[in-house]
């Protein structure tokens, strides 16, 4: 890779050394072998609600084959207002389609990073090609309509990075299929109209805005959840960290902190391995990068590169009735990490999806500030919920991570 040191790129009239600020992990999605089971885990267990679905079965040629693969959906996924932050895709259908995320020792079908602007999304393209980055493609998907361009990690890993992800109001309805038309399959021309006139147009033009998918949610409101009375007795308020085995670590680190700007925040030494853990905000790390040899080792799942999806709950009370509830419902909670390979949380616990993919749960990140120092923190508290205290231990920055804009249910 070639050094970026000397050259400064004006990212909204701040000099900056790459054209782009990353801001924040905006979504991500997993390919399934058990898409009925998953996606009952996701959305009925964890509470993800579908915003749209997308046949990929009508993208195989041979109907016959298309057929005995399964479910065909793509599930685009949201816990908030973001039109999707996870998504669902069937493994077998995506690996008759001959795509990239299908390969073996993938599960992870993207990670999306969200930047500041469109204007950082198209430089970041040109950039990324004088850099010589393995890119995928660029425009603007529907559904969710956010602007981006995709490109490949040494690990083959596609991440996304974009801008103006759909915004899901208090009604719930997700753009209607008329709005489509929008889409691009091409690097953008600047500039572009705004997402309020593309409303107007679709309004002059006699387009329903309440024609768009709306799910309704199908399990009864039960339980008082801190004053509100929802299906489950906790919040996702927030998706990330991510944890990724990788091959070769130094070509890792080196992707992530040259080409997409990452910030290192602790090196962990593991039984003679090295795991990286890396930041894009104030947040202890938005990235885990964990040495392939330890996924036997860990006894983790062995045709995936993910080590952990993160989904952070609102608050210690609701992580502890998760878990019971999670447990409750037959999933399966285990521990397969040591406390020193979850650096930055406070108390957390692991459960496996349908799949085998593991899912850490946690109420509290580590916020670092801008000196970049760190607060010399407590293990982190794993094992079983039953043996933890009734309450939690203020730490010097509870809560002060960003808040979940918007009622819970």
């Amino acid at each position: 890779m070639t050094s970026t040191a000397t050259r400064k790129f004006n990212v909204g009239g701040v000099l900056m050394d790459r054209p782009f600020k990353i801001r924040r992990l905006g979504h991500f999605g997993l390919n399934l072998t058990n898409m009925g089971d998953g996606l009952c885990f996701y959305r009925d267990l964890l509470g993800f609600r579908v915003s749209d679905t997308v046949d990929f079965g009508k993208r195989i040629k041979d109907r016959e084959k298309a057929a005995a693969l399964g479910d065909p959906n793509g599930y685009f996924m949201r816990y908030g207002t973001d039109h999707h932050a996870f998504v669902l895709f069937n493994r077998r259908v995506r690996e008759a389609m001959g795509r990239d995320d299908a390969k073996p020792g993938l599960t992870t079908n993207q990670i999306t990073w969200q930047v500041g602007s469109l204007k950082e999304v198209n430089d970041a393209i040109h950039w990324f090609e004088d850099e010589q980055v393995r890119m995928q493609k660029s425009g603007r998907d529907m559904p969710g309509s956010n602007w981006h361009t995709y490109m490949y990690d040494p690990d083959n890993h596609i991440h996304e990075l974009y801008y103006g992800m759909e915004q899901v109001g208090w009604d719930g309805y997700s753009k209607p299929l008329a709005m489509y038309n929008r889409a691009f399959q091409n690097t953008p021309d600047l500039p572009q109209i705004s997402e309020s006139d593309e409303v107007q147009q679709a309004l002059a033009k006699g387009v329903g805005l309440t024609t768009g998918r709306r799910e309704v949610e199908g399990l009864p409101t039960q339980y008082n959840v801190d004053g509100i009375l929802l299906p489950r007795p906790f919040k996702i308020v927030r998706i990330g960290p991510l944890g990724l085995f990788v091959k070769d670590m130094a070509a890792a680190e080196a992707f992530y902190r040259e080409r997409l700007g990452f910030v290192v925040t602790e090196e962990v030494e593991w039984q003679g391995h090295r795991c990286v853990f890396l930041r894009v905000g104030n947040e202890h790390h938005s990235l885990g990068l964990y040495p392939v040899e330890l996924r036997e080792q860990l006894g983790l799942k062995t045709d995936s590169s993910l080590v952990f999806a993160g989904f952070q709950v609102a608050n210690y009370q609701q992580l502890k009735d998760a878990v019971r509830f999670l447990e409750g419902k037959g999933a399966t909670v285990t521990d397969p990490m040591p406390a020193a390979l979850c650096p930055g949380v406070d108390y957390a616990a692991h459960v496996l999806d349908p799949d085998g993919h593991c899912i850490r749960l946690y109420y509290y990140m580590e916020q670092v500030g801008g000196d970049g120092h760190r607060r010399p923190g407590k293990q982190p508290i794993l094992g079983q919920v039953d043996s933890w205290p009734e309450t939690a231990e203020a730490l010097p920055d509870t809560f002060q991570g960003e808040t979940f804009m918007g009622p819970w249910g």
